[in-house]
């Protein structure tokens, strides 16, 4: 059992910093994965929290039989998903609020990494296909192995290894680089 799942596990049994110790670890990291899908930062900090409302609700449904980490992140996967389906007729926004919404991702991306090259990175993945940018986020950011994404993003082993190849070689395209993750 990884210290996530341990952490889960003492929340469950009535310890309250166990879920302290998972909301400090993800919150953030939730925040910008969701941004991927959602593009509007109000919009993923919000589903982020309805993600660890989730994990209050339903105590349960966790079997710890699998990391927590792809637990939470398909849930947060899934939440945007549904979000992007109900608000599909909502209008677009203006420049003025494109410009804050970029200001307050780079506040949350400098908490998460502050590497040059990986900054390079992230400016690239958004105009990639999403299940790239997906792939490429969990990937790198997340350190998640192909088959935890693939449970995530409900893609089987072939589907993973082709999205996994083609995201590397459409990043490496969008970064003008040869040698690209």
């Amino acid at each position: 059992m990884h210290d996530d799942a341990s952490a889960y596990r003492r929340y469950i049994d009535g310890d309250e910093r166990g879920f302290d110790e998972i909301l400090h670890t993800y919150h953030d990291r939730l925040i910008y994965f969701i941004f991927q899908y959602v593009k509007h930062f109000e919009d993923a900090e919000d589903l982020a929290a309805e993600t660890f409302m989730e994990l209050v609700v339903h105590k349960r449904r966790f079997d710890f039989r699998s990391s927590f980490k792809t637990y939470l992140f398909a849930i947060a996967r899934h939440k945007a998903i549904d979000h992007i389906r109900r608000e599909k007729r909502r209008p677009r926004v203006s420049l003025e609020e494109l410009d804050r919404e970029q200001a307050d991702l780079v506040c949350v991306e400098k908490t998460i990494i502050t590497s040059q090259t990986l900054e390079e990175v992230k400016k690239a993945i958004p105009r990639l296909s999403p299940d790239y940018a997906t792939y490429l986020h969990l990937s790198l950011f997340e350190e998640l192995g192909n088959e935890e994404i693939a449970t995530i993003m409900k893609k089987t082993k072939k589907q993973m290894a082709n999205i996994s190849y083609r995201a590397k070689n459409a990043l490496r395209e969008a970064l003008g680089k040869e040698d690209a993750p």
